[in-house]
């Protein structure tokens, strides 16, 4: 069996001498592994940096089987954040994000735009801790958990949505939430409404997407957030404190 697609390599451990096995997020086949035979050398193991668009040629005896890869890159994403710690962290978080969140083997096409699109802001370095965390919420949805932030959970009101309900994942007005704020998350304008996105709501958005990611992906399979990711935050977070 033998299929070509485009793909951006996840991740890359050494196997045997010579070869690694390589998991890649494709665009038609979902997140899968394959060997890449010599993959250690120094040139190959360039172009499997996590981050990297590469174009994929998966050949394989059955379909059930790990098969091989050939790996052509495309865009050496990696590479181009070397010099800007953030914008690695939130590579390598949502790197980590896509391996441990995607079953193997089940297309998620929407996931593959969508993790395009972060790349592009990645690369762009300006606004992109505005759409990471907009990245963490549509994953969330892409994946049958979506937050509902469109209107209040208590009221029905539509303005001035300031809380998230951690139970519902639904969106609750500063007015109706006021007597329950210590229970409730901080929701930030920008994930709800087209709104400016100061550093404090990047840390903020952060908890919702995080609390949900943890609750509804991670947990039940026993994992965690991803190291990269709980860097990020930190990050983050001292960035905003004055």
């Amino acid at each position: 069996m033998e299929w070509q697609d485009a793909g951006f390599v996840l991740a890359a451990r050494r196997h045997g001498e010579s070869a690694l096995v390589v998991e890649v997020l494709t665009e038609a086949h979902g997140r899968h592994l394959g060997l890449v035979r010599g993959g250690q050398a120094p040139r190959r193991r360039a172009v499997l940096q996590p981050g990297n668009r590469v174009a994929v040629r998966w050949r394989g005896r059955l379909a059930e089987h790990l098969g091989a890869f050939e790996c052509e890159l495309v865009a050496a994403h990696a590479a181009r954040l070397l010099d800007d710690p953030d914008r690695l962290f939130a590579l390598a978080a949502a790197v980590g994000l896509v391996a441990l969140a995607l079953p193997e083997r089940e297309p998620h096409g929407d996931v593959f735009a969508a993790f395009a699109a972060l790349l592009g802001a990645l690369d762009s370095g300006g606004g992109w801790p505005r759409r990471y965390v907009a990245w963490e919420r549509d994953l969330l949805g892409a994946l049958g958990f979506g937050l509902d932030l469109a209107r209040c959970a208590a009221t029905g009101a539509t303005a001035d949505l300031a809380y998230v309900s951690p139970r519902s994942g639904r969106a609750v007005s500063r007015e109706a939430g006021a007597p329950y704020r210590d229970k409730l998350l901080a929701l930030p304008d920008f994930l709800w409404r087209d709104a400016p996105a100061e550093a404090g709501d990047i840390v903020a958005g952060l908890a919702v997407t995080g609390y949900f990611l943890d609750r509804h992906l991670l947990l039940p399979q026993g994992r965690r957030l991803p190291e990269a990711r709980v860097r990020l935050a930190e990050r983050l977070r001292q960035a905003a404190t004055p």
